[in-house]
């Protein structure tokens, strides 16, 4: 019953992180018009939220590999959106965290995806970006459900860096994607619970670092 209850409670907490990063955080970047995840803002709360517990279920996050696509010097912007580019809008919120369950503030945030037909722009700069978590450790992107291309799931990766600490490489799945099955480095803690919006689809997850004492 305790387990449950802290379950219940994490999930709960959850859910005003992504509502309250997205109404706090805003609409940054170059966007690709109104979203689904505008509507929330709009309706979501704007107190912040409380940090959450450490409980059973606030582990670190897993290393995952970069993959053969990451490009450096990607642009700075909250939003991966652009003018007419295809697929079903996400919105990621959440916030990076110690071990200890504090929030970091000024963690560098890389994130590169394919797009809705599961290619990657290896010559610029689409669906890449980065940004930089607020003083309460919080972090809001807006892009695209990536597409599936041979022998990989749903996915978005993104590197994690505090200042003179190692990189964090994982990657970001999608609870309940049938390819999730069959990908061989596919790690039930890193999806996303990933949840209806409108038009479009809102997700939260947070990071968790080793920061030492």
């Amino acid at each position: 019953m305790r387990l449950e209850r802290v379950r219940l409670a994490r999930r709960a907490l959850l859910a005003a992180s992504v509502a309250s990063a997205i109404a706090l955080v805003g609409c940054g970047g170059k966007g690709g018009g109104k979203t689904s995840a505008t509507t929330v803002a709009a309706s979501a709360s704007a107190a912040p939220a409380a940090t959450p517990p450490c409980d059973a279920e606030h582990r670190l996050t897993p290393e995952q590999t970069e993959g053969p696509y990451f490009k450096p010097n990607s642009p700075e912007r909250a939003s991966l959106l652009e003018p007419g580019m295809a697929g079903t809008r996400l919105t990621i919120a959440g916030t990076v965290l110690s071990t200890a369950c504090k929030p970091v503030a000024g963690a560098l945030l890389d994130f590169w995806q394919a797009d809705d037909q599961g290619d990657y722009d290896n010559a610029g700069q689409r669906l890449r970006g980065r940004q930089v978590t607020d003083a309460d450790g919080r972090y809001k992107i807006e892009t695209i459900v990536p597409g599936l291309y041979a022998g990989r799931t749903r996915h978005i990766h993104v590197n994690v860096q505090v200042p003179g600490r190692p990189v964090l490489t994982t990657q970001l799945y999608f609870a309940g994607e049938p390819a999730n099955e069959t990908d061989g480095i596919f790690s039930a803690a890193l999806a996303m619970d990933v949840q209806q919006e409108g038009g479009g689809k809102v997700a939260g997850f947070d990071f968790v670092l080793d920061l030492g004492r």
